[in-house]
């Protein structure tokens, strides 16, 4: 999609409110209005993290929650930002896997690769995890800003608690934009894969750090 071309959905945000017919759309239809619907081109971000040698080894186990998000952030459509109180998405494009998968897959294979955790795991499969890792995603659009080319921009909120009590570890907010190649969607979808394996990157760092400080304090030791 390049810049001057916003022809397939978008809508204005007005107020902080979207019409239901929107969500709508956004949420299945590849068309607004009339013609034939086209094939729709799947992505699949599919970064690899390797684990840098500063993140520290650590005796405890992680579960990691499912993202929390907005029905327009969490979308299979391709969000896309031309400018700042307009958001679209791209026609004849889906992800092949919601956003708030992308990341819990991606964090869940960085940490179980990483070799720096006994045992890590998704929320609710049943191990024995001393802390928890909760994450709001709050952006995964493609954001103009004002440039010739836009970046895939995703923010996420992460918490850390300690089980059995959910007491908060720690808390902070990562973001990440990097700048497409180019304004067709395949570009855009390299530069969404190498964001999501920075911030998830940060994340899973941020965490292990945060619970190994955690334990080191002598508060709560891992059972």
């Amino acid at each position: 999609m390049r810049n001057g071309n916003r022809g397939s959905v978008g809508a204005r945000l007005a107020g902080g409110a979207l019409p239901l017919a929107l969500a709508l759309v956004l949420g299945g239809c590849s068309l607004l209005g009339g013609g034939p619907k086209e094939a729709a081109t799947i992505y699949a971000p599919d970064p690899r993290i390797q684990a840098d040698p500063s993140w520290p080894q650590v005796g405890w186990q992680l579960s990691i929650g499912h993202p929390a998000a907005a029905r327009m952030v969490d979308s299979l459509r391709i969000a896309v930002r031309p400018t700042p109180g307009e958001l679209q998405v791209y026609k004849g494009a889906n992800w092949a896997k919601t956003p708030s998968e992308q990341l819990q897959d991606t964090l869940l294979r960085a940490l179980e690769d990483s070799g720096k955790i006994p045992a890590v795991g998704r929320q609710g499969s049943g191990i024995a995890a001393n802390y928890k890792l909760i994450l709001d995603l709050r952006r995964y659009e493609a954001d103009y800003a004002g440039d010739a080319v836009p970046a895939a921009t995703i923010e996420v909120n992460a918490k850390l608690l300690h089980a059995p009590g959910n007491d908060i570890v720690g808390s902070r907010t990562f973001l990440q934009a990097v700048p497409a190649g180019a304004t067709d969607v395949g570009s855009v979808a390299d530069a969404f894969s190498q964001a999501l394996g920075r911030v998830g990157g940060e994340i899973a760092g941020w965490a292990l750090s945060a619970g190994d400080a955690h334990e080191q304090s002598g508060s709560h030791p891992a059972k």
